[in-house]
């Protein structure tokens, strides 16, 4: 059933990923990528979008006649899209994001322990490309970008 997705990729090669391609679609229309899924038993692409002022349900609605378009004129198979924001506690995956939300309460979970340790939640303080720096409990903690597993928003309620 996925043929179109496995011969698109062989066509477009190593250079552009299928996220890749949404998340510069997205950006032509305003929209950032924050995250997206693809499930080959049910056919479900997920695909989880943001701004500064926040998602609607237009701005979803605007995004799935978008790419339902583009994903047929692309010839890439799905049988559902589903369209959503990234919720309030969004995971932050690249410098970009870590950079937009310095300051705020984050949870960092990573691969491998540190002390013994793979979980931290604190305020973001810092990030380059090779680490985040978290204020725990009044310490800093420089965190490598390759040992972590995900990072989320703590919601602000």
């Amino acid at each position: 059933m996925f043929y179109g997705l496995i011969a698109h990729f062989l066509f477009v090669g190593v250079s552009m990923s299928l996220e890749s391609l949404i998340s510069a679609t997205l950006a032509g229309l305003g929209y950032e990528l924050v995250d997206m899924s693809m499930s080959a038993k049910s056919g479900l692409l997920r695909v989880f979008i943001d701004k500064p002022a926040g998602i609607s349900i237009e701005d979803c609605t605007v995004v799935s006649n978008h790419l339902s378009n583009w994903l047929v004129v692309e010839n890439i198979d799905y049988e559902r899209l589903e369209i959503s924001s990234p919720g309030m506690d969004r995971p932050l995956r690249n410098l970009a994001a870590y950079q937009r939300f310095m300051g705020e309460q984050v949870q960092v979970k990573l691969r491998v322990a540190l002390a013994g340790q793979r979980r931290f939640v604190g305020a973001l303080r810092g990030a380059s490309d090779a680490q985040i720096e978290l204020e725990v409990e009044g310490e800093v903690l420089k965190l490598d970008v390759a040992n972590i597993d995900i990072t989320r928003l703590v919601p602000n309620i």
